[in-house]
């Protein structure tokens, strides 16, 4: 099943979510509230994201919510680097879901 999203680029799932985001703070908000963070591709839209989700998982998804996180410049003695820019989701599960990465 592929995604069209508006700007005519055709994604399949694996596509559309990039990879989970396995933090402290996203753990303690999949334990709490079944919300999982995930990159996304940056021109993925909220329902590429739950269909992405829904399908790679076989799932139940609540809501979505996005944001554009901005590279920001590193340095590093004398090289001064930008990092990459990336979208992050976070995926609020039905209660009776869950999704195991390990």
């Amino acid at each position: 099943m592929a995604i069209q999203p508006k700007h005519g680029i055709q994604l399949e799932p694996h596509q559309v979510v990039l990879r989970p985001l396995v933090t402290e703070k996203s753990t303690h908000v999949s334990q709490r509230f079944n919300a999982y963070a995930f990159e996304v591709a940056m021109y993925a839209t909220k329902e590429d994201i739950r269909n992405a989700v829904q399908t790679l998982w076989n799932v139940r998804v609540v809501g979505v919510r996005t944001q554009t996180r901005v590279g920001k410049p590193r340095r590093t003695k004398t090289v001064e680097v930008q990092t990459k820019p990336c979208k992050k989701a976070i995926v609020q599960l039905h209660e009776e879901d869950r999704i195991s990465f390990y």
